[in-house]
């Protein structure tokens, strides 16, 4: 049986805006942009194929926690993943002006 969570602390620079990100083991997506990559299948195992680029496209609080869901760019899939208090704000608020904007069409 596999662990659902394997934490791994990695440094990297962002495919999309080429931020440099200093990771905690549990960054999941840059601060910066809010974009990630798709490279796990459960968190941290690095185990997905694709490797695909993860857009930010959605945003909602649960449980007072603020959750970003992502889509790949390359198979589709979504993910939902816990901000982080080091992610850019006005990176989040442009998501959230976007979101607005769509469900106002």
């Amino acid at each position: 049986m596999n662990k659902k969570f394997q934490r791994h602390i990695e440094d990297f620079t962002c495919s999309h805006c080429g931020a440099a990100v200093n990771g905690d083991g549990y960054t999941n997506h840059c601060p910066e942009c809010l974009w990630s990559r798709h490279v796990d299948i459960n968190p941290g195992d690095r185990a997905a194929f694709c490797q695909g680029m993860m857009e930010p496209i959605g945003f909602t609080v649960k449980h007072g926690n603020y959750i970003l869901t992502h889509r790949c760019t390359t198979c589709g899939i979504e993910k939902k993943n816990k901000t982080s208090k080091n992610d850019s704000f006005a990176a989040i608020l442009n998501l959230m002006s976007f979101e607005n904007k769509k469900k106002n069409r």
